[in-house]
C-alpha cells in the first residue's frame, strides 16, 4: 500500500491600497481558514498608477495584515515581501 501524502494549495489573498479595516479582517479570516487547512497563502497587494510610488505605506498596510493574522493564528513567513510589476508579494505557511 502507497499512502499518498497531499500537499497544500496556493491559495490568494487580494488586499488593496485603500482596504477598510473590517474587509483587513475578512480577509484574515479567509487566510486564518486556508492556513488551518494545510494551504500556503500568498499575499498580493495591488497597487495602481500613484500607489506604486507610496511603498512605505503598502508595506505597513501588510504589517497591520499579518498583526492581525498572527493574533488569530501562528504562522511563518516562506518568502518576504517581494515587489512584482502589480504589486507586492508575500507567502505565509502555517508553522
Amino acid at each position: 500500500m502507497v499512502l499518498i501524502e497531499k500537499g497544500g494549495e496556493l491559495k490568494i489573498i487580494r488586499l488593496t491600497y485603500n482596504i477598510a479595516p473590517h474587509d483587513l479582517a475578512t480577509r484574515a479570516d479567509q487566510a486564518e481558514k486556508f492556513l488551518k487547512r494545510g494551504d500556503k497563502v500568498l499575499i498580493d497587494l495591488r497597487l495602481r498608477g500613484r500607489e506604486k510610488a507610496l511603498q512605505d505605506f503598502a508595506r505597513d498596510k501588510i504589517q497591520t495584515f499579518l498583526e492581525l493574522l498572527s493574533s488569530r493564528i501562528s504562522f511563518k513567513i516562506e518568502r518576504d515581501i517581494k515587489r512584482e510589476p502589480r504589486g507586492l508579494t508575500l507567502i505565509v505557511i502555517k508553522s
